[in-house]
């Protein structure tokens, strides 16, 4: 185990170390520099005439949310003599379903290259480059034939590799235990229970003003919401992520939801920031990529036929083309399970040096995948803004729900805890439910995997996704699975198929977040 100075001392390097190839390093020594020439800057005084200047011109501040940002972002250091993966996935069973299921992916994918003779990348000619940069802004209008595409793994397929997940080391023995017993996820992990849940959650508590609550015994909604959004103003011009973090854990007002979750994930939009989605976008132009008929295909298959996200389907093609460019998300391999795929170029198979991640952002979309982006949408409607945000969510949050980890916001973890609350909670609804065949996360887990956008109404989906980055946690997704199940108990008690119990649960999109979380927590006997 690491001592608490060590690992504050390991941590401190890596934030130093990181930030020092970053733009606001630069930026910083560049205004360092500025600040020599102004006359409070004395010579005897140096160090502390600089540090107080870059603290009332506003850098300090910038420097402070940037640090802030690497802490939420990465993991604790782990001890020096651990070996690396260990940072990746500690458990190594873990490590190795995660190293399957990529094979799996990987296969699919190339059998699918081979059956219909396409290469994984090739130039675009001149005149598709053309053609393509002209209907930019109206890709949704096209219409090539995907017929013979198809999406390389749907969330079903990914539960069904969950439910086989063993720890070899875990002796089941003749006497199942509880869990193992009735859910579907096998595996000895830690999960919360409901008093550990109200602690963590404690802002969403009954007597604690919430947006997403119609009324409220406490306060009148409207006097509420008023301060409410003072506050938020006041937050937004200290422009401090830490308090917008702590902020937003009460819910967002619409009309500062879009800077206040640009300041909590530390997006500002610089001309580079700029310049660099252009240079993606040049990418997409010159280069085609097997990956790119994957994303029309789930473009098509999802957000177009959905009644909130239709008309962002141009959006959605710019964004996840210019995604599968972007070589900056390897970084986030360094704390994921998961494992960029790599290609060799042709006649070159198994020479390192001639390998290439593929894509070269390393994430392969599956089905659902464009639904990430869509409800950010609504929020941002600027193409490099949206984009940077979408990244920043993904390689924060996304990327967990499609990797098989132990980490207490992956997948496992979620399906675990849900389970976990219905079974400790419900267990006349949990028994009833199996004995007909229709286990409850059989039906939650394309709500989990999709973090519900596409099943929610939009409203209520921004004041779900206002808590993920409120709590810097994605645990809220299992916690409202279980609440809607609780909330359709008597419903679902009466029905005999698994058929029937997806038909009572087929429409969330008239549900309220909030109260149903509440309810769920706080008036739940324990």
């Amino acid at each position: 185990m690491l001592d608490p100075d060590s690992g504050l001392s390991l941590t401190i390097a890596r934030i130093v170390q990181r930030l020092k190839g970053s733009s606001l390093h630069s930026q910083l020594e560049r205004q360092a520099r500025v600040s020599l020439h102004k006359p409070e800057i004395k010579l005897e005084s140096l160090k502390e005439d600089i540090k107080n200047f870059l603290k009332t011109s506003g850098w300090e501040k910038k420097l402070q949310n940037a640090v802030y940002s690497e802490l939420n972002v990465f993991p604790s250091p782990c001890h020096p003599a651990a070996p690396p993966e260990h940072m990746k996935e500690p458990l190594a069973y873990m490590r190795k379903a995660q190293g399957s299921w990529e094979k799996r992916i990987l296969k699919s994918l190339n059998s699918m290259c081979t059956e219909l003779s396409i290469p994984l990348a090739q130039k675009r000619t001149l005149t598709e480059q053309k053609e393509l940069l002209n209907k930019w802004n109206e890709m949704g209008t096209d219409e090539p034939d995907l017929s013979l595409f198809r999406p390389v793994y749907a969330p079903k397929d990914f539960l069904e590799v969950l439910m086989n997940l063993r720890n070899p080391n875990y002796e089941n023995g003749e006497q199942p235990s509880f869990r193992n017993h009735l859910g579907l996820i096998q595996v000895p992990l830690k999960v919360k229970d409901i008093p550990e849940l109200k602690e963590d959650f404690s802002e969403l508590g009954l007597n604690i003003g919430q947006l997403g609550i119609d009324d409220s015994a406490q306060v009148p909604p409207e006097f509420f919401e008023n301060e409410h959004v003072r506050v938020g103003q006041k937050v937004l011009a200290e422009q401090d992520s830490a308090a917008a973090q702590q902020y937003v854990r009460q819910g967002c007002p619409t009309a500062l939801r879009p800077e206040l979750w640009a300041l909590i994930l530390n997006i500002s939009n610089q001309p580079e920031d700029i310049l660099y989605y252009e240079q993606l976008k040049s990418n997409v132009i010159q280069y085609d990529l097997l990956v790119d008929s994957l994303i029309y295909k789930d473009v098509k298959l999802t957000a177009s036929n959905d009644d909130y996200y239709f008309v962002f389907e141009d959006y959605l093609y710019q964004v996840l083309l210019c995604f599968s460019r972007d070589t900056s998300v390897l970084e986030h391999f360094t704390y994921s399970s998961a494992t960029p795929p790599k290609s060799y170029i042709r006649g070159k198979l198994g020479m390192e040096e001639y390998a290439v991640f593929y894509p070269p952002n390393g994430v392969i979309p599956f089905h659902g995948f464009s639904m990430y982006v869509a409800p950010l949408c609504f929020l941002y409607h600027e193409p490099s803004k949206l984009y940077q945000i979408f990244r920043e969510m993904y390689v924060r949050f996304f990327f967990r729900l499609h990797s098989i980890s132990s980490h207490p916001s992956g997948i496992v973890s979620l399906c675990l805890l849900f389970e976990t609350l219905l079974q400790t909670h419900l267990p006349q609804l949990f028994y009833h439910l199996r004995e007909i065949g229709a286990q409850p996360l059989r039906i939650s887990f394309k709500w989990m995997v999709r973090a519900f956008s596409g099943y929610l109404a939009t409203d209520q989906l921004l004041l779900l996704w206002d808590r993920i980055l409120g709590y810097n946690s994605l645990e809220i997704l299992a916690v409202l699975a279980a609440a809607v199940f609780a909330f359709r108990a008597v419903n679902l008690m009466e029905v005999t198929s698994l058929a029937a119990a997806e038909a009572v649960l087929a429409d969330l999109s008239t549900l309220k977040v909030m109260p149903l979380l509440q309810i769920f927590l706080f008036a739940t006997v324990t």
